[in-house]
């Protein structure tokens, strides 16, 4: 599947990243990612008909409409573009129609100014401590990469590897496979879309005991993690929280503890979202399991009881 990254906002010459990726039956798919900035272009016919528009409607519209109806194209042309730029970024847990567009720009009203922001600690949740704390996180290297949206979010820029994405869901397979006990796979509760691990005994119910999920298009992770490990990942440039993590008067569809994790852009990154993922499932479960990167997984080595 092919896939086209373009940063908006940025210089008129968006830097576009293109990837390759081929479905599970061989066939190659082809697929665009990008947010494009808003530009309008005329042509000849164009300037001369909005001339003649402007030269007509003064004659026989009053000056306060015509001021109300230049004011309304921009607006209209901004919804336009930022709706193509909703659509762009695929498939997600919010329906692809303007009314799900609308919605979540309801919800951006409530959204998370400063997603780097951490939560504050609560000595009521169980449990008590996070699992990152033990043993912390290396820096990630180089800035952060770009985010966009809300649901779906995804990460338009500094791509992962595929390799790494194949070995990720290889991972999460036999890690449930390993402890068919405790932990399931299936698709996303929350993305309606994707591979997701999933709690079924969950001490936090997220969404139906969701872990966390992978997504197909960016390679990014949504996962919910104990306060303490968000700060630690934050802090250490692995991911940010999203959006809607936020406390209101309205209730928000994820959780307060509900991050984005970048993705894996080599073997040594894939390593570090593994424990990543072993802090969420900690968060969940209350009990500690151990991924190892080559797609083994061990039993449970510890709980919060």
């Amino acid at each position: 599947m092919s896939l086209s990254y373009t940063q908006a906002g940025h210089a008129p010459s968006s830097t576009v990243v293109e990837m390759t990726k081929d479905s599970e039956d061989g066939l190659t798919i082809s697929m665009s990612l990008r947010q494009d900035p808003l530009s309008v272009t005329l042509d000849g016919t164009a300037i001369f008909t909005l001339a003649i528009s402007l030269i007509v409607g003064l004659h026989i519209l009053q000056p306060s409409v015509i001021v109300l109806l230049i004011s309304l194209v921009p607006i209209a042309l901004f919804i336009r573009n930022d709706y193509y730029n909703y659509l762009k970024l695929g498939p997600g847990g919010t329906p692809a129609t303007f009314g799900g567009y609308l919605r979540i720009n309801w919800f951006k009203l409530w959204a998370l100014r400063d997603p780097l922001e951490p939560l504050q600690e609560d000595p009521t949740l169980e449990p008590a401590t996070g699992l990152l704390g033990r043993s912390p996180l290396p820096y990630r290297c180089g800035p952060r990469p770009t985010v966009v949206g809300i649901a779906p979010q995804r990460q338009v820029d500094q791509p992962g590897s595929r390799e790494s994405y194949l070995r990720l869901r290889n991972i999460l397979k036999q890690h449930s496979l390993k402890n068919q006990a405790d932990i399931g796979l299936g698709t996303s509760c929350f993305e309606k879309h994707g591979m997701g691990l999933f709690a079924r005994f969950p001490l936090n119910n997220t969404c139906q005991g969701e872990i966390c999920h992978v997504h197909n298009t960016d390679y990014a992770m949504h996962m919910n993690l104990h306060p303490n490990d968000l700060k630690e990942v934050l802090e250490k440039g692995w991911g940010q929280r999203h959006p809607l993590a936020c406390e209101t008067w309205l209730r928000m569809p994820v959780p307060r503890q509900f991050a984005l994790v970048y993705a894996p852009r080599n073997t040594e990154e894939l390593k570090i979202v593994c424990r990543i993922i072993e802090a969420a499932g900690w968060w969940v479960m209350a009990k500690e399991y151990e991924i190892d990167t080559l797609g083994e997984s061990y039993g449970s080595i510890n709980s919060a009881d």
